[in-house]
């Protein structure tokens, strides 16, 4: 029976792949992976022979057509994305979408995804949060930080390395240089990283590191202060 599987895949050490996780990509009749490269070596350390199938954000809308047809067919997919869960800033949504009109089966695995571990060590309340994911690059970029001044939850950001000082400095600006903040970097990985302070702190303190940033980032700043809400309503 025609089923697709949401399979969270680890963002750092491979040890976080759940077994079920493992079995659902052994008896997947394919494996659609955001990045084949990545997606075949997990394969591999888990000695998993099977068709790969791209699916990122440059041929996701194309892709579902296909897709569906082998679905319609019988078939059982595996969604994963290079590292985390499927449809959390990766693609995921459109596929989703697609199978709920046709009425073909969606099951998401609960698994790694690189926000949690950031959020709940990050010092910050974490029992309401806000995930913004990735901010524009350019169009509607400083629109939506404005959009975030008067949240009154933990914000949750993910951010490139060669975009993280850029948007440490534009945070700083729009929410203020004290609000307290949270980077972790290469969550899961040997060189994982978590740095406390404020947002002014936190992006003189990256901007201090010997060499360039590397890895990917998640930022986590406290929600606005009721002063700040105030004067919002007003």
């Amino acid at each position: 029976m025609s089923k697709l599987y949401l399979v969270p895949t680890p963002v750092g050490n491979l040890g976080d792949m759940t077994f079920r996780g493992v079995e659902v990509l052994r008896q997947a009749d394919v494996v659609v992976a955001e990045d084949t490269r990545s997606a075949r070596r997990l394969l591999d350390h888990f000695g998993i022979e099977k068709k790969l199938f791209s699916f990122h954000k440059d041929n996701e809308h194309r892709m579902v057509g296909p897709l569906l047809e082998r679905l319609r067919g019988g078939e059982v997919l595996a969604l994963t994305s290079e590292a985390g869960t499927p449809g959390i800033s990766d693609p995921g949504f459109l596929l989703v979408r697609a199978c709920i009109e046709e009425g073909i089966d969606v099951e998401a695995l609960p698994g790694a995804t690189a926000f949690v571990p950031a959020l709940v060590a990050s010092g910050l309340p974490c029992d309401r949060f806000f995930f913004e994911g990735f901010l524009p690059t350019k169009k509607g970029r400083n629109k939506r930080l404005t959009s975030l001044i008067p949240l009154p939850h933990t914000l949750v950001l993910y951010e490139s390395p060669h975009r993280i000082l850029r948007t440490l400095d534009d945070l700083a600006y729009h929410l203020g240089e004290k609000r307290r903040a949270a980077v972790a970097k290469e969550i899961s990985k040997i060189h994982e990283t978590i740095f406390r302070g404020t947002l002014g702190e936190l992006a003189e303190q990256l901007r201090s590191m010997p060499g360039k940033p590397k890895g990917e980032y998640v930022i986590i700043v406290e929600g606005a202060p009721k002063e700040t809400m105030s004067q919002s309503g007003n």
